[in-house]
């Protein structure tokens, strides 16, 4: 069998509903690596709150954070990474467009500098690091620097108001997406970054073709990356827009999808890599 590369969403993919990896998904994972497929990471999440879940998968390969606007190699800082922020102006423009709808919060990342417009509990409990304090005051006063992404948290019945607006106003600039529940959170990098941007990095370094590229996903920024992969999987628990593009559908992030679809599509008990 050709070796592939395989590329892991977290939130609601690769991860159970209480953010753990289960025994069974991390056992073909680790099986696909032992017969020399190539595992990545393909995740909205920074590098901060991703690496623990590398580690933990034994991975030494590139990953994509951000949704696309970060593409780096964890273990090898000689690896050609692309940091793609947006413009700080840019960003201020969206700053000001959310205090004019009266969003709860936004929160402003540089790499793994975090910059959160009000002090809130709940979110920086999503976002806690012990390596990485909380910058906290108006975005207008503390956000220098060109931010890799915006996370906005709108009222639940403000958001279709507030992704109207960020169309109307800074399409030609910035890609937005949303989370999942019980986090309608809104979140924004710079135009024309997306997973599948970083899937073709890696693949290209690996000399993979598209059409052994696994890819598993569950939410709408993961609709480039599945539609891109020669073999793109959405979960059962994924959005209808990500099941009308994906090639399979496996079963959910807590029924062991990812595993249940690589035992079969791999072989895993049997095949070897070529």
């Amino acid at each position: 069998m050709e070796r592939h590369l395989i590329a892991l969403d977290l939130d609601g993919t690769l991860l159970t509903d209480d953010k753990r990896i289960s025994e069974r998904n991390k056992a073909a994972i680790l099986k696909a690596k032992e017969q020399g497929h190539i595992v990545s990471i393909a995740t909205g999440r920074p590098h901060r709150a991703s690496i623990n879940f590398y580690d933990e998968l034994g991975l030494d390969t590139p990953m994509v954070n951000f949704n696309g606007a970060l593409i780096h190699h964890p273990k090898n800082h000689y690896w050609d990474a692309i940091h793609s922020p947006m413009d700080i102006r840019t960003a201020r423009k969206i700053i000001h467009t959310c205090y004019e709808l009266g969003v709860k919060n936004i929160l402003a990342e540089v790499r793994d500098d975090v910059y959160l417009d009000r002090y809130d509990e709940e979110l920086m409990e999503i976002f806690h690091s012990s390596k990485t304090p909380f910058n906290i005051g108006p975005l207008t006063n503390h956000l220098e620097d060109d931010p890799t992404s915006i996370l906005i948290h709108p009222e639940v019945d403000k958001i279709h108001e507030l992704r109207q607006s960020l169309d109307d106003e800074h399409a030609s600039m910035i890609e937005h997406r949303k989370w999942g529940a019980p986090w309608h959170v809104i979140e924004i990098v710079r135009k024309g970054l997306n997973k599948a941007v970083g899937l073709q990095k890696i693949m290209h370094y690996y000399h993979i073709e598209p059409e052994h590229v696994i890819a598993f996903g569950d939410e709408d920024n993961d609709l480039e990356m599945i539609e891109f992969a020669g073999v793109g999987v959405a979960m059962d628990n994924a959005i209808t827009e990500l099941k009308d593009v994906a090639k399979h559908v496996t079963e959910s992030n807590e029924n062991d999808g990812i595993a249940r679809f690589l035992e079969d599509y791999l072989q895993l008990s049997s095949s070897k890599v070529i």
